[in-house]
């Protein structure tokens, strides 16, 4: 599918010099195939049990464009991350980059997973100025969902040692 709408981008119908695009062929030729591809098939989408104490969930948005993002991590009891999910309402770019965000936590713990940064996002999916919003949206998600985990150990650790006291 994005290939062939790819070549109806590298061959537009010309009439008196201008480039014809019916909209939905111009809206993704305005897209790199990288974007394309994650916005096709999107990795990782869904969710994991938001009550688990090892998954941490980031919620945010962006009032300007009316993105929202939801990016849950799963952690090993080695902090390691070995699962990522995420829900995205928004554009192509929104989705392509919660689907690479989800592809580079795994596997990282979480001191690697908060040096990912919306630069590195947007240079690997080539997004316009335009768009870098969206690369900050993942990059906030990320970050949201790790302080989440964060919080909740904190709270499983004062839980035990509460329940270490009462014995």
């Amino acid at each position: 599918m994005a290939m062939a709408s790819l070549r109806k981008c590298a061959s537009p119908l010309v009439l008196f010099g201008r480039r014809l695009f019916t909209p939905e062929v111009n809206a993704l030729c305005l897209y790199h195939k990288k974007v394309v591809d994650h916005y096709e098939n999107p990795r990782n989408v869904g969710s994991l049990n938001k009550n688990a104490k090892n998954v941490g969930t980031g919620l945010v948005g962006a009032p300007a464009c009316g993105d929202v993002m939801k990016l849950q991590i799963e952690v090993d009891e080695n902090g390691k991350i070995v699962d990522a999910k995420f829900k995205t309402f928004g554009c192509g770019s929104a989705i392509a980059s919660s689907s690479l965000a989800t592809e580079w936590v795994k596997g990282k713990s979480i001191d690697e997973a908060l040096k990912i940064k919306n630069t590195d996002i947007a240079k690997e999916l080539c997004l316009p100025p335009v768009k870098l919003h969206c690369s900050m949206l993942a990059e906030d998600a990320i970050k949201a969902a790790l302080s989440d985990y964060r919080l909740k150990q904190q709270d499983k650790k004062e839980e035990d040692m509460t329940a270490a006291e009462s014995c």
